[in-house]
């Protein structure tokens, strides 16, 4: 049948599991530089629609193919208009067209003070701005209960009985 999908060889050699953790983590430490050097050019001028096919954005930046499969894997979900990753091939036309504010915080929340913390953010945002971004993610993650209502609490029903004997009757 066909051979598998561009995504499907990136995954398959980034998430090699039967690579030595050493060559992982130098694979992982090159990635991550290419990534941060992509993003740099591209934050440069962040409302420029960078659009091409994959293997002219490879070119463009200077990688492999495989290396810009990945990175636009992780740029995705930051991007205005998704990319039909799962079906491209290097003939595929992409856009790298991002919400700012999207790309910000998915970077917070993969952890990547490398990409988040590059220089190039602060022509785009003030200080009071990242703060902000940084904090509605974070506080996106967090989990908040509702405080429980007690038996002799008053009914939130608004009936002015005790809960027990009104709605937390039949509970």
């Amino acid at each position: 049948m066909s051979e598998k999908c561009l995504l499907d060889q990136w995954r398959d050699m980034a998430y090699d599991r039967n690579l030595p953790k050493d060559q992982l983590e130098k694979f992982w430490g090159t990635y991550f530089t290419i990534e941060r050097e992509i993003y740099e050019q591209l934050l440069e001028n962040p409302d420029e629609e960078v659009k091409g096919t994959v293997k002219e954005l490879a070119e463009k930046y200077g990688q492999d193919v495989m290396t810009m499969v990945g990175f636009l894997d992780g740029i995705n979900d930051s991007l205005k208009t998704a990319n039909p990753i799962e079906t491209m091939e290097e003939d595929t036309v992409v856009s790298l067209a991002f919400d700012k504010e999207l790309l910000y915080k998915n970077m917070i929340d993969a952890k990547a003070d490398w990409l988040y913390g590059l220089p190039q953010w602060d022509k785009i945002f003030d200080a009071e701005t990242k703060k902000r971004l940084y904090r509605e993610q974070k506080q996106s993650g967090t989990v908040r209960k509702a405080k429980k209502i007690g038996r002799n609490d008053p009914c939130p029903c608004g009936s002015g009985k005790k809960y027990k004997f009104c709605c937390g009757k039949n509970a």
